[in-house]
């Protein structure tokens, strides 16, 4: 029996057509937990949290690492999962075998920099290591040890992240912080009025110029003066990964804090990629840093 080669060509088509469909249908799906709330006794309020669980989690009764994953200034709980679509890519990830199966937990950091600010009266910091980490690692199931969990963030996030890590590496097996909110002494100092204003002040102080803004506060939550002023032993307990695009003013400031890295002999990865400060840039990038937090969870 004859086909003609039209023919032919639509029953390959429809083969690969059957065949990608098959493939799509072979990643399961993990479940999506949006809004979620905690009712603060520090902060005084109601903060948001989201979670990804892998698709697993509700047909075992296993524990898992958990990821803490920042989000950006002036965003909120749902941005990685909104525009970073952090989810999709977990499933895809988890399938493959690049990153093991892991909770992720998105907090609403809203403009707090995720610490302490100046005068006390937004304590996020606290808020996160006193009751969101015992909040949410009672109410799912996470491994509690410091090799099963991991901190990452995007800009304010991965500023975030690195404070935490630095700060807390007891509590930390990794951080992958993707284009830093990061800036050296000299570019606090020469930052404009409006930028102190619209975004520092409510964490550092409110009409500090110069020199003046270099307080203890600030330099307590800088990673530059933590690096800096605490042994390297102390720091390299937690594996780093630094990633900032080439088309972003932050670079500075991140190239600057890798070669404090090197200089201080602190092992670490550093990524510089084709991309400025956006989503796109971000989505390409989060597999990679999960990848790396999640090797810290190996057994070797």
């Amino acid at each position: 029996m004859k086909f003609s080669t039209a023919f032919l060509m639509l029953l390959t088509g429809a083969m690969l057509f059957s065949s990608a469909n098959t493939a799509q249908g072979q990643v399961s799906h993990g479940k999506v937990l949006e809004g979620l709330t905690l009712e603060s006794k520090i902060l005084g309020k109601e903060v948001r949290y989201s979670v990804y669980l892998p698709f697993d989690y509700e047909r075992s009764s296993r524990s898992y690492p958990v990821v803490y994953l920042l989000h950006g200034y002036t965003d909120n709980d749902t941005g990685w999962i909104q525009f970073g679509e952090v989810h999709l890519k977990a499933d895809k990830a988890i399938a493959r075998g690049e990153i093991p199966p892991m909770i992720i937990i998105m907090p609403d950091g809203g403009v707090s920099w995720y610490i302490n600010n100046y005068d006390q009266s937004v304590a996020y910091e606290d808020f996160f290591f006193q009751e969101l980490i015992p909040e949410v690692e009672s109410k799912f199931r996470i491994r509690q040890e410091k090799r099963y969990r991991g901190v990452s963030g995007l800009s304010m996030g991965g500023f975030g992240a690195l404070v935490y890590s630095l700060k807390h590496p007891d509590k930390f097996a990794a951080c992958a912080a993707f284009s830093a909110a990061l800036y050296t002494r000299e570019q606090v100092i020469e930052m404009s009025e409006q930028r102190w204003k619209n975004t520092e002040s409510v964490v550092y102080g409110p009409g500090l110029e110069g020199e003046e803004r270099i307080t203890d506060h600030l330099l307590a939550n800088n990673p530059f003066h933590l690096v800096k002023n605490r042994p390297a032993k102390k720091t390299s307990s937690v594996r780093y990964y630094i990633d900032c695009g080439d088309d972003d003013a932050l670079s500075v400031a991140n190239n600057t804090f890798h070669n404090l890295l090197l200089n201080k002999k602190i092992p670490h990865e550093y990524r510089v990629r084709d991309g400025s400060h956006a989503w796109p840039y971000w989505r390409s990038g989060i597999i990679d840093g999960l990848k790396f937090i999640g090797e810290s969870f190996h057994q070797f």
